[in-house]
C-alpha cells in the first residue's frame, strides 16, 4: 500500500515537472521503469500506475507530449503478476498524444506519428501511424538528438502498399 502511494506520488510529480531529459526519466526509475540513457519524457506523459516495472524505455528515446503507455486493461484490484509488458526499443520517437496499449513492442530505431494508437508490434527501423495505423515507410536514418528532422525525412523509404 505505502509502495503504491509512493508510487503515485512519484508519477504525479513527474507528470509535470520540467527536465525531461533528467529529472523525469529519473522519477520514473524509482517508480521501476525500465529507463535506457539519454532517454526524453515530455510533460504529461502517463506511464502505467499499476504497473510501471512492465515499461521499458530504450535509449536515446523520445516520448512526445501528452502520450499514454498502458500495461493492463483489468479494473479494479492491482493483480501481483501482471503479464503485459510495453517494450521500447532504442533510438525511438514517439510523437505526441499517443496511446501504447499493453503487449506492444516498438522496435529500433522506429517513429510513431503523433495521435496515433498503438495497439500491434512495430518493426524495427518502421515509420508508423495514420490514418489507419500501419506501417508507412522504412526509417534508414533514427528520429534522434544526433540527427536532424532533415535528415530522418531524407532517409525515410515509403512503403508500397498492395493493390
Amino acid at each position: 500500500m505505502i509502495k503504491s502511494i509512493i508510487n503515485r506520488i512519484l508519477h504525479s510529480i513527474a507528470f509535470v515537472f520540467p527536465f525531461g531529459d533528467s529529472i523525469r526519466p529519473m522519477l520514473h526509475r524509482l517508480r521501476g521503469v525500465k529507463v535506457g540513457k539519454n532517454v526524453w519524457i515530455s510533460k504529461f506523459v502517463y506511464v502505467d500506475d499499476n504497473h510501471p516495472e512492465c515499461v521499458e524505455i530504450g535509449d536515446n528515446s523520445t516520448i512526445g507530449l501528452r502520450t499514454t503507455i498502458f500495461t493492463h486493461t483489468y479494473f479494479g484490484k492491482r493483480i501481483k503478476n501482471n503479464p503485459n509488458k510495453v517494450i521500447i526499443g532504442k533510438n525511438v520517437y514517439i510523437g505526441p498524444h499517443c496511446l501504447i496499449l499493453p503487449n506492444v513492442t516498438i522496435g529500433d530505431n522506429s517513429v510513431i506519428k503523433g495521435g496515433t494508437v498503438v495497439t500491434r508490434n512495430v518493426p524495427s527501423n518502421t515509420l508508423y501511424g495514420m490514418p489507419n495505423p500501419e506501417p508507412l515507410a522504412t526509417v534508414t536514418v533514427p528520429l534522434t538528438s544526433e540527427h536532424g528532422y532533415e535528415e530522418f525525412v531524407k532517409g525515410l523509404r515509403p512503403i508500397r502498399k498492395k493493390k
